[in-house]
């Protein structure tokens, strides 16, 4: 490939591959696609200086470390201990030691199972008529006229409410809710401040707080909703434990929002920004699901996977690694490579070569991806279908949360 223009806040070492780039560079947050076309074109495997790891972002690449045993999620302690001075986190890596997004087999296989019995019995599909019901009622509600956020108005009330519903939580906790996940997951940024730190940590501890007493109800008195159901769950004579179903509902809330939030924020800006009667991305079935795809593919909401080496590696072009270093695999990157997509950098619902891994792959692949799917389906075509003019009242800016992809906010007009 013939190298495109260098972004000037990317400096790069064609001998070494290493790439220096601020993640909070305004230039690169606001658009990271200029950045990784570049290094398309250059090295889609480069050393990130910033990160202190390996990164890759071809979509052959990322496809296949997602799915490569030598690679997983969980800390290999014996060579990559916990800095001593975590305690000030304790509450924290308390949830993520039971996280099924942590942990590997054979403690992997067992809870992804369980959990997986409970959520896919629920038959997803059977949600179509209350996520619709609910986009009315939203929609419903927006102001008559004037400019308002739509994630604080839709985006982001959507999935909260049919999540907790679905758990079985109180609906009227959803803003505390949201407010402990937005303080969890400012753990997953590249070096979270102490304050940070902090926050994150007494959200989880009042998170669990919570639903512990949540779970002593629902063992009393158990009912038709997921929380019951994960009580019950069985592999032989095992169930979950206590905190392992803690650390699993906690997983299931801020996953079961927070990267639908900012995909229907990103989605409907996409959308909107390529002019005409956006209705058109869903008159049928086949078509809304190809749009949510693009949409996927196009503008995914995380970014950046990391995962640690269990033994020594060699993945080609001179990369070694050893066990316990840490990679990074660019979702938002692989997504755009030329070589996987035909003009990758073109919106395009009907285009024939869809294969994004903004789920992920492997064992690690989004449990709740089709939820986030139908909840997409539905609330893109509720939107447009009321609301055919709906337009971009400001122009969009993202939130410096690098790795997560996601607007501060949306604002428009919907007249």
């Amino acid at each position: 490939m013939t190298p495109l223009p260098k972004p000037p806040y990317l400096a790069f070492d064609p001998d070494s591959r290493r790439a220096s780039l601020d993640p909070h560079e305004p230039a690169f947050v606001q658009n990271p696609y200029e950045a990784y076309a570049w290094l398309h074109s250059v090295s889609p495997a480069f050393f990130w200086e910033q990160y202190g790891f390996w990164c890759f972002g071809g979509y052959d690449e990322v496809n296949r470390l997602l799915r490569d045993r030598r690679l997983g999620r969980q800390r290999p302690a014996d060579v990559v201990p916990y800095p001593t001075e975590r305690s000030h986190l304790s509450n924290f890596d308390g949830l993520e030691a039971n996280s099924l997004l942590e942990l590997e087999p054979p403690a992997h296989t067992r809870l992804r199972t369980l959990v997986n019995r409970a959520f896919v019995s629920r038959q997803v599909e059977r949600l179509r008529p209350r996520i619709e019901a609910l986009a009315n009622e939203l929609i419903d509600r927006f102001p008559a006229s004037g400019a308002f956020d739509l994630l604080t108005a839709y985006a982001s009330p959507l999935p909260i409410t049919i999540i907790a519903e679905m758990l079985g939580v109180p609906v009227e906790m959803g803003p505390q809710l949201l407010e402990w996940s937005h303080r969890m997951v400012t753990m997953y940024v590249l070096d979270p401040s102490r304050e940070d730190q902090i926050a994150a940590d007494n959200a989880s501890r009042d998170f669990a707080s919570f639903l512990r007493g949540h779970v002593a109800e629902r063992r009393k008195r158990p009912g038709d909703d997921l929380i019951s159901l994960l009580i019950a769950a069985q592999d032989g004579e095992r169930k979950l434990t206590e905190d392992e179903l803690i650390s699993s509902v906690v997983l299931l809330l801020n996953a079961g929002h927070e990267a639908t939030v900012h995909q229907t924020g990103n989605a409907v800006m996409t959308i909107l920004s390529q002019g005409g009667d956006p209705r058109r991305f869903f008159t049928t079935l086949e078509a809304n699901q190809a749009g949510v795809e693009e949409c996927l593919r196009y503008e995914a909401p995380l970014h950046v996977f990391t995962r640690y080496a269990y033994e020594e590696i060699e993945l080609g072009n001179g990369i070694r690694l050893k066990p316990g270093e840490q990679i990074g695999l660019l979702l938002g990157m692989a997504n755009r490579d030329p070589r996987a997509f035909a003009e990758s950098d073109r919106f395009d619902p009907a285009r024939t070569d869809q294969k994004n891994v903004s789920f992920g792959a492997g064992i690690h692949f989004c449990i709740g991806a089709p939820l986030a799917r139908l909840e997409l389906q539905v609330s893109l075509k509720v939107l447009f279908d009321r609301l055919p003019s709906l337009a971009l009242a400001e122009a969009p800016r993202f939130s410096d949360t690098y790795h997560f992809h996601g607007l501060e906010r949306l604002m428009v007009r919907a007249s």
